[in-house]
């Protein structure tokens, strides 16, 4: 049987380094949500020298636009988005720290370089599986950009979510296996 990594937010260079593609994790912490408008607003604000709504350094990037809660909820169904469409953006998060971006399917090349240059992980969750995935999502909370509807960026804790290395620091990807 295959070792499961579990894995504490924020994440660290060498927990990162650990890392190889195929492995399956569970991930527990601090996690951030951001999808399309919220990435070009964020590297705006690095383009600006601007405050980030969050700590990049470390961090875990949700590709996700969750449903609302129904009563006695965090968060509604809660999957991951394609991850592609956060592509132009990506590198520029990950050389300013992000260490792993979590959604589904294929990356660029320019992000998968970026990885490698800058020792992150792009994770990947099962798509279809958003109301499962929920029951990880132990709190919800709203930090900017509020107009953005599901697009907000949130800050979720989450208690062994589970996901696939999609893409390790080195290069490798379960794509090619």
């Amino acid at each position: 049987m295959a070792t499961i990594n579990k894995l504490q937010t924020p994440l660290t260079a060498s927990v990162v380094h650990s890392l190889k593609a195929g492995d399956e994790v569970l991930v527990s912490g601090l996690i951030y949500t951001a999808r399309d408008m919220a990435h070009k607003r964020l590297c705006q604000l690095i383009d600006t020298g601007g405050n980030l709504p969050f700590e990049l350094e470390g961090a875990i990037i949700y590709y996700v636009g969750p449903t609302p809660a129904r009563p006695g909820r965090v968060i509604g169904a809660a999957g991951p988005t394609t991850s592609l469409r956060m592509d132009p953006f990506s590198p520029a998060l990950i050389a300013n720290g992000l260490k792993a971006m979590l959604g589904k399917g294929y990356r660029g090349e320019k992000v998968r370089e970026a990885l490698k240059k800058y020792g992150a992980v792009h994770l990947s969750a099962i798509g279809g599986a958003g109301a499962l995935l929920s029951k990880h999502i132990v709190a919800a909370q709203i930090i900017a950009y509020e107009d953005l509807g599901a697009e907000a960026i949130r800050k979720l804790q989450v208690v062994d979510f589970p996901a696939i290395v999609a893409y390790d620091s080195y290069g490798n990807s379960v794509y090619k296996k």
